[in-house]
């Protein structure tokens, strides 16, 4: 598991696999390229990780459709990994808040 924090350094969801969930535990988006870059349920893009922050590039080129991964299952309770401190945002990033992520439905 690697949790993702945004660059205020706060915790916003984590990957297991080649899976994308929020802090609730609940999935949210996939790696469909086995990369960094996650897409949602119908393959849209969601998100890119670097290191363990998250964020989303203002522009991601579209790579074709990527089918349906299915439903993983609910992974456990992933714990509070605490505060990651702060980082620069990559000039073509933008930050995702807990609750942005935690209102998207798989």
């Amino acid at each position: 598991m690697t949790y993702l924090f945004n660059s205020s350094g706060s915790w916003i969801a984590f990957r297991l696999g080649n899976f994308l969930y929020n802090s609730n535990a609940n999935v949210i988006g996939w790696f469909p390229w086995e990369d960094n870059h996650a897409v949602d349920s119908s393959g849209k893009y969601l998100g890119t990780v670097l290191e363990n922050r998250f964020y989303k590039k203002s522009y991601f080129a579209y790579r074709g459709y990527v089918g349906y991964p299915g439903y993983p299952g609910y992974p456990g309770y992933p714990g509070y990994p605490g505060f990651a401190g702060y980082c620069s945002l990559p000039s073509d990033g933008s930050n995702y808040t807990a609750e942005e992520l935690n209102n998207i439905k798989w």
